[in-house]
C-alpha cells in the first residue's frame, strides 16, 4: 500500500522520519536500512549523509535528536542482515514515478520492505507498506490518503518539481 501524507495539523513539520515510524508501528531498529538522497536541517558531528547503508539501531540513535528533519530523503528498509547490491540509488527530488501512481509502484530497490519518502520538507510518502502499518498511520494522521488518489502525469504536489 503507498500513502501521502501532504497536510496534518497533528505534526509540527513533515518528514519526521521517527515520528512517521512510531506512527507506523514501526521501530528503526527492526531493519536495516539503505539512505539516499538525503538533504537535513541537521548535521550530526562526525556523520556523512552521503548514500549508504545502516544498521536499525545506528539509525534509531540518529533519529533520537529532537526536531530533526528530512528535507529530501529516501529511507528503504531491509529485513536485518540484508543488503542488496546498490546499482542505482533510490532518489525523491525530481522522482516523478510517485505521482503517477497506478497502484503498483513499488520500493525502488528490489527486496526492500518498504520505502519512507521525504518530499521538498513538503510530504511523506511510503510506499510498500503493509495494511497494518498503512491502518495505524492512518489512525494517527487521519489526513493520510492513498498516493494513488493524487496521481496525475508528471505532477508534484503543489506545483513543486523538484530538481531533476
Amino acid at each position: 500500500m503507498n500513502l501521502l501524507l501532504d497536510s496534518s495539523s497533528a505534526v509540527p513539520y513533515f518528514t519526521d522520519v521517527d515520528a512517521t515510524l512510531r506512527a507506523m508501528g514501526v521501530s528503526a531498529s527492526e531493519f536495516d536500512w539503505y539512505l539516499s538522497d538525503v538533504e537535513t536541517n541537521f548535521d550530526p558531528a562526525g556523520f556523512s549523509w552521503s548514500d549508504r547503508w545502516m544498521t536499525g539501531p545506528e539509525l534509531a540513535e540518529v533519529l533520537s535528536h529532537a526536531n530533526f528533519q528530512f528535507i529530501w530523503a529516501v529511507f528503504s528498509a531491509f529485513p536485518r542482515g540484508a543488503r542488496v547490491e546498490i546499482d542505482e540509488a533510490p532518489f525523491a527530488d525530481g522522482n516523478r514515478a510517485f505521482w503517477v501512481d497506478d497502484g503498483t509502484l513499488r520500493p525502488q530497490l528490489a527486496g526492500a520492505s518498504f520505502e519512507l519518502v521525504c518530499w521538498d520538507s513538503s510530504a511523506t510518502i511510503l510506499i510498500g507498506i503493509s495494511e497494518s502499518q498503512a491502518d495505524q498511520f492512518g489512525l494517527a494522521y487521519p489526513e493520510a490518503k492513498p498516493l494513488q488518489s493524487v496521481a496525475r502525469p508528471g505532477s508534484p504536489p503543489h506545483g513543486e518539481t523538484g530538481s531533476a
